[in-house]
């Protein structure tokens, strides 16, 4: 997949398939946008995804949704910085200086929502309606609900906030996850507590809330159950950040600079502090009992946890 950052250098494309928006999800909603241009791209059509960047933290960093989008078979994806340029340009120019000239497009994919422009002036029906002077449709697509509300990324970071991380997946049509290099901590797991791996995910990614979680982490290609703490360790001295702490199920490897993504399965309970390590340690041998019932219970865990991970991929992928 090839990237590329803002609007200055968008030349070299003809008849492309575009679709625009923040996609800080990539939730079921916006699948339905990626899907179209897919569909337009076995016409022979470049599949161009324009993504408006938010500055704030999101549920996938831009590396994450680089990866994912390439996975699904997107051919270029540009960032899009709201900069005074493009707060400032009219809906009309934008069309025409970029989606027309730049781009070329011949077919527009957006939600029934989707503001553009100036004043956020620019509506799928002022696409609609220029597309047909200039050459290229314009598909809109309405909300997604599910139990009858709207999918939204507003609606899944609250949930992501509130540790429902089962409704959180059910929303993506996928398995909320964060990765990173696996970094040395203080050493107290290994020494006192259980072996586990550290991740401090970047500033940029929006974590669940700080508690236990059942999770599949993949460390290149090789999936273990596990249960995670995502949380800032108050027993311990506590950390100024919030880390990701993993127990791996049958792993006493030495995984230092690997990286590793951490799928979140189930909430399990807040994270809180304990009295003395003793009673840490009881309490994360009862996670740890739980953990794997919950993963055991599943008919797709069968023989390990990379089948666990790959069914729960497909169900989420069609449950939409």
């Amino acid at each position: 997949m090839e990237e590329r950052k803002g609007i200055a250098h968008l030349e070299g494309f003809s008849g492309a398939a575009v679709t625009l928006g923040k996609f800080d999800g990539i939730h079921r909603g916006h699948k339905l946008l990626i899907n179209q241009v897919l569909a337009e791209k076995r016409n022979g059509r470049p599949a161009v995804l324009l993504a408006f960047d938010i500055g704030r933290q999101t549920l996938y960093t831009q590396k994450e949704r680089r990866q994912k989008l390439a996975r699904m078979g997107i051919d270029c994806l540009v960032e899009c910085p709201l900069d005074e340029r493009l707060r400032q340009m009219e809906a009309e120019d934008f069309i025409r200086e970029i989606l027309v000239e730049k781009l070329q497009v011949k077919m527009v994919a957006v939600g029934e929502d989707f503001r553009f422009g100036f004043k956020r002036l620019g509506t799928p029906r002022l696409l609609t309606q220029m597309g047909g002077a200039y050459g290229f449709s314009t598909k809109i697509f309405p909300k997604v609900a599910d139990h009858g509300r709207e999918i939204s990324s507003t609606y899944i970071r609250q949930l992501l906030g509130e540790g429902e991380i089962s409704r959180v997946n059910e929303l993506l049509g996928d398995v909320f996850y964060t990765s990173g290099e696996i970094l040395h901590g203080r050493g107290l797991g290994h020494r006192k507590l259980v072996p586990t791996t550290n991740l401090r995910p970047p500033a940029e990614k929006l974590l669940p809330r700080s508690g236990v979680y059942v999770t599949i982490s993949d460390l290149g290609g090789r999936r273990f159950g596990g249960v995670t703490n995502v949380g800032y360790k108050p027993t311990v001295g506590g950390e100024a950040f919030a880390g990701v702490e993993t127990y791996l199920f049958g792993c006493r490897e030495n995984l230092y600079g690997q990286e590793a993504k951490v799928y979140f399965l189930e909430f399990l309970r807040p994270e809180q502090h304990f009295s003395s390590l003793q009673s840490l340690k009881a309490q994360l041998f009862a996670d740890i009992r739980r953990a794997k019932a919950h993963l055991a219970d599943s008919p797709a865990f069968e023989r390990s946890a990379g089948q666990f991970y790959e069914a729960k991929e497909k169900e989420m992928r069609l449950s939409f």
